[in-house]
């Protein structure tokens, strides 16, 4: 079992040009993680790629940077790839701000990284979002999509992003 480890967030403000720059890499991954999972039939309903670097600017470098990804990455692929599709537009920037909130929470209330940390990041975003997904479309059916089609995408959210974190924990800056 892997066990949770002492982790250190580094918090980024705005007054501080990596918040930009970690932002500006982050983003530049939610435009080109989705791009390569869209050529897999229905990959962006299975594999969730939008939230994937939002998860983790936002669980390393705390609220700002994960917020700054959280909003601008949707918006972005959406105006130059039109995905995710309009309509669905709102509930994707809902979900990504609910993500980044409780992943910068998370790691700073905790301090540590562990696949039960992920989980409750995970759970706290993907609760809310269905909800609020259910009442825009009121559908139950719809509200539950990403757990049916998309657990692969949590799956790798929280293993991958477990990965990732540590390596960047003991690399990264």
């Amino acid at each position: 079992m892997i066990s949770a480890i002492q982790f250190s967030q580094k918090k980024q403000g705005l007054g501080n040009v990596n918040t930009y720059l970690l932002a500006v890499a982050f983003i530049a991954g939610n435009l080109i993680l989705p791009q390569i999972c869209h050529l897999i039939p229905n990959g962006g309903f299975i594999l969730l790629p939008i939230f994937f670097f939002t998860l983790i600017a936002a669980y390393k470098y705390g609220l700002v940077t994960g917020l700054m990804t959280a909003v601008l990455s949707p918006t972005l692929n959406f105006a130059l790839f039109g995905m995710p599709p309009a309509a669905m537009l709102p509930i994707i920037l809902a979900k990504s701000i609910l993500l980044a909130v409780a992943a910068a929470m998370i790691a700073q209330r905790t301090g540590k990284l562990s696949i039960f940390t992920l989980i409750l990041v995970v759970l706290a975003y993907q609760l809310p979002g269905m909800l609020i997904e259910g009442l825009s479309a009121h559908s139950f059916f719809v509200a539950t999509q990403d757990v049916r089609l998309g657990l692969p995408g949590i799956l790798l959210q929280i293993i991958g992003g477990f990965f990732l974190l540590k390596w960047l924990d003991k690399h990264g800056n």
